[in-house]
């Protein structure tokens, strides 16, 4: 990654000027270096600030630029200093050698190793049973879903999974409901009681009970119907689990009692006032939190604290969670649960998830589980799963979303999916035209391909673009290098994604990515009576279908070749 070269080349710089004193009572580098790219282009591709080590050098930050650059070997790049920055150009060899890199890994190019395997626990969605999904969980499936993929291309061990609640009084509830609804088909005369579910999705349930059941309660039923259609839309939605885990198995596998029999070993719960209490303030938690009700029912809490054990003791390095933000008070005790049974509690990571808002016609719409709403599965319906994940991903997770409906759905360059995907596109078109048959409009007869597949093919494979920067006016010259170096960004930009877990940030370089390489098309001839130009403008293409291509598969949208 270009960024962390240079900065490792400016450390080393700065170090050798201390080792010869040319840097007054300087004795080591005591602040972080940070690269980027200047404001003018004019400058260099990367510009580093040291204008921090004049507390210490007692010098003037331009004379510290070009004591330090007087350090630094070049290769494959010039540097020039201005203030206290030190600004380092790309020649052309730097930049062919990142085409060549991206022709020979191909898809892998972005890969890097910071998972080393570790054992990844990512849980989330995880509704009730009791419904469709509603628009926030497709936030939460896109988020999860995305960042397990990202995950898993950076080498972590990632294993998705789907917590089931259903061993709470809502399954009673469904059932209740449910029972209700059919017996109104079956021409009974009967209301819904207060406080349960009126949504009109139990009336389709109603009639496939009617049709399908075998025998099954009613609370049974619902339940198994409510998950079948969640599975099904998240396949469609591209979010794949690997464990759909019961609530109810941890009371079947005597899962509550072993962690409530842990947490009083290690005496960490009590009782108070005919509850069995937590001592979650032991661990920062702003007060003790009950586990068992005075009327000897669990909370959530209990249930949950046995879960996250489960998950531990399955032996994963790390838990993540992705959460409504209302569940930020949960975090604290859950962390002091994890501690209180022997677990390092660094090992739970907590995402939260703030809300989406839905605009359609300029107007905010309605959501949630009562009697007529707009769910997932009919938002998908309206606007399509591209569209939809995208949308739902391209915000930092802490920030709330306006999904705007009409938007979305429309093919203009202020929809993002569209923009990003119309480059893809795009590119595919020229690569496509490049082994088509063409139409002599002069003479209307048709033209030979300007290449064969065979040729193409092997050219990338020699790379040979040294001449690849000749012959261009300076527009086009400054669209390939600000193209090719958005190429490289990749790297770094996903290394980030994973740090911060942080998917919005592919969204964000897929969109700069797309309008470098739309900048490049409007200057740029790629296809001509000249054979070597044009393959080596090829090769770049492909470059860019490759890093585009790998990069919208992570997030889960489709690189379509046509539109």
């Amino acid at each position: 990654m270009l960024k962390d070269y240079f900065i490792e080349i400016t450390k080393n710089a700065i170090n050798e000027a201390i080792k010869n004193s040319k840097l007054g009572q300087t004795k080591e580098l005591s602040f972080e270096l940070i690269c980027e790219a200047p404001k003018n282009k004019d400058f260099g591709d990367f510009a580093i600030n040291v204008s921090a080590l004049a507390r210490t050098a007692k010098m003037a930050p331009p004379l510290i630029a070009q004591t330090i650059a007087e350090y630094i070997k070049q290769e494959n790049f010039s540097v020039n200093t201005i203030s206290g920055f030190i600004n380092f150009k790309i020649e052309k060899e730097f930049l062919n050698n990142i085409i060549i890199e991206i022709l020979k890994k191909q898809k892998n190019y972005l890969k890097t190793d910071i998972g080393k395997g570790e054992k990844v626990n990512i849980e989330y969605v995880s509704a009730n049973p009791t419904g469709p999904f509603h628009i926030g969980h497709g936030r939460w499936a896109a988020l999860g879903s995305a960042l397990a993929n990202i995950m898993k291309y950076c080498n972590y061990d990632v294993f998705q999974e789907f917590y089931i609640n259903d061993a709470g009084n809502q399954i009673n509830k469904l059932g209740k409901s449910l029972e209700i609804r059919v017996r109104q088909l079956e021409g009974e005369n009967i209301e819904l009681e207060e406080g349960l579910y009126p949504g009109e999705y139990l009336i389709d349930c109603a009639k496939r009970y009617i049709k399908d059941n075998k025998g099954l309660s009613y609370a049974d039923f619902a339940k198994q119907d409510m998950l079948r259609l969640q599975k099904e839309l998240l396949e469609k939605f591209r979010t794949h689990f690997d464990l759909f885990f019961s609530e109810l198995n941890l009371y079947e596998d005597k899962e509550v009692e072993k962690a409530m029999e842990a947490l009083k070993k290690a005496g960490k719960i009590y009782k108070k006032d005919g509850a069995v209490w937590f001592k979650s303030s032991d661990y920062g938690d702003d007060q003790d939190r009950v586990l068992i009700k005075t009327d000897g029912k669990n909370t959530y809490l209990t249930a949950d604290i046995a879960y996250h054990k489960n998950k531990l003791d399955r032996g994963f390095d790390l838990l993540i969670n992705i959460w409504g933000a209302d569940h930020h008070g949960y975090i604290p005790r859950m962390k002091a649960a994890i501690e209180a049974l022997g677990y390092d509690s660094n090992k739970l990571e907590v995402i939260l998830g703030q809300l989406v808002n839905l605009i359609q016609n300029g107007e905010q719409q309605r959501m949630g589980k009562r009697k007529k709403m707009i769910t997932l599965d009919d938002l998908i319906d309206e606007v399509g799963v591209d569209a939809t994940r995208f949308w739902m991903i391209m915000r930092s997770s802490d920030t709330t979303i306006d999904f705007d409906i009409d938007l979305a759905k429309s093919q203009s360059d202020k929809n993002p999916v569209f923009y990003v995907q119309y480059a893809h596109a795009r590119a595919c078109s020229i690569l496509r035209k490049a082994i088509e048959k063409r139409l002599d409009i002069d003479n209307k007869t048709e033209l030979e391909p300007f290449f064969t597949k065979e040729e193409i093919e092997n050219f990338y494979k020699n790379a040979d673009i040294n001449d690849l920067f000749k012959n261009l006016s300076n527009e086009s010259y400054q669209a390939i290098r600000t193209l090719i170096l958005k190429l490289e960004e990749g790297k770094a930009l996903l290394l980030n994604a994973v740090k911060y877990r942080a998917p919005y940030m592919l969204c964000k370089y897929l969109t700069e990515l797309a309008n470098s390489f739309h900048h490049f098309y409007n200057y740029t001839r790629v296809l001509s009576e000249d054979k070597k130009d044009s393959l080596m403008k090829l090769s770049l293409v492909n470059c860019f279908r490759i890093v585009m291509a790998t990069m919208l598969d992570l997030i889960g949208v489709e690189a379509v070749e046509k539109m």
